[in-house]
């Protein structure tokens, strides 16, 4: 029976130079006992999965919202994937596995419903009351929001973790990013996250956009890392369905981007002479990229989508829709907060009105929000 600090022994004799050692955190803010068995990365990933707010990404809107069908990806769904990517790279890369696979578990937490319409329009509602985005709202959540434990409010994670989630993806401006050394570089664990979770949705997208209909593969005409990936693959199977010749394409797309950022990632490190996670700190902007060639490429696919997928009018309907209904929500709870449960409502004691019903309509479901809407506002919707 091997506990905690064998596996610490085995990390330090078998990562890179420049990975994050659980061994080496900055810790919790609120003291605890270690684990018998696991890490402290370990522990963190199983409290996040074990969370509420990890939960309800089920039913949040990817693309596509919930009852647009099964096949589509939610925000969970997304997470997994986006996590399966992290694993790879970071085990390939010797980095850990325990912290990268975490912070690309919680990267999305904070998410509103109907995706990053609802983001926009909660964004524009709290402009006022100290702005919404949903990486800050990832570590209020861990922070601050769950409720687990009778000494402290939060998941009580490592500093690492927390400073992964604010700091993954365009940072500047964040009001929490002063309490992380901002002026520093997280762990590369932390800067794979933002470009494993480019390559999920960008792929997935794809091959949801494509499925429902809204997408056709001559929209894709022109774009390299679609239509380079897709004749090699016909070219080996060229008796294939569509659907098969889809799914090889996407999953080529993927291995495709994912050795190109371990690879360029690798030069960058031998380039610059890395070879501690202080030095991976300490450099000015990321260490973690694809070549500018395959960037070029992501660019352009990301154009096409935007283009024909993300503006359908379809999707452009969805996106008005969640307007509508996240506007009459806030509307409704700024100007009664006893409209919410109590348990909600008497946090207005504590915190401003408005962050509170941000809270409560951020860490809603697709469904719920629905539901909540017609029951403000149908007179014949039971209360």
């Amino acid at each position: 029976m091997h506990e905690r600090a064998y596996f610490e022994k085995r990390e330090k004799e078998g990562l890179a130079p420049y990975a994050m050692l659980s061994s080496a955190s900055r810790g919790r803010e609120h003291a605890e006992p270690e684990h018998r068995f696991r890490m402290a990365f370990q522990r963190d990933r199983d409290r996040i999965i074990h969370s509420s707010g990890f939960r309800r990404l089920e039913y949040k809107t990817q693309v596509f919202v919930n009852h647009e069908g099964d096949y589509y990806r939610t925000r969970l769904t997304h997470t997994m994937e986006t996590a399966q990517i992290t694993r790879t790279i970071a085990r390939a890369m010797l980095l850990n596995v325990d912290l990268a696979e975490t912070i690309a578990l919680a990267h999305d937490m904070g998410h509103t419903p109907f995706g990053h319409a609802g983001e926009e329009v909660l964004s524009l509602l709290m402009q006022e009351h100290g702005g919404f985005d949903h990486n800050s709202q990832s570590l209020r959540i861990v922070e601050v929001l769950e409720r687990r434990y009778p000494n402290f409010p939060g998941l009580n994670l490592t500093f690492e973790v927390r400073e992964g989630i604010v700091k993954h993806s365009a940072p500047q401006g964040r009001g929490r990013l002063a309490a992380f050394d901002p002026e520093l570089e997280p762990p590369l664990e932390a800067q794979l996250v933002d470009l494993c979770d480019e390559i999920a949705y960008n792929s997935h997208d794809i091959d949801d956009g494509l499925q429902s209909g809204m997408l056709h593969a001559e929209d894709l005409d022109g774009v390299e890392l679609w239509q380079q990936s897709f004749v090699a693959v016909k070219g080996r199977n060229p008796a294939a369905d569509f659907s098969v010749l889809r799914y090889q394409t996407v999953r080529a797309m993927i291995d495709r981007l994912v050795i190109d950022l371990i690879e360029n990632t690798e030069a960058r490190l031998k380039e610059l002479g890395i070879t501690t996670v202080d030095d991976i700190r300490a450099v000015a902007g990321p260490v973690a990229g694809f070549s500018p060639q395959i960037a070029g490429q992501v660019a352009a696919l990301k154009e096409r989508l935007m283009e024909r997928l993300y503006r359908h009018h379809r999707v452009r309907r969805m996106a008005a829709k969640a307007k509508r209904v996240m506007t009459g929500i806030f509307r409704a709870y700024i100007e009664d907060p006893a409209q919410m449960p109590p348990h909600i409502a008497g946090r207005a004691q504590i915190d401003p009105a408005a962050r509170v019903v941000a809270d409560y309509i951020a860490g809603m479901t697709d469904r719920f929000a629905l539901e909540e809407y017609a029951k403000l506002y149908d007179p014949l919707e039971r209360v």
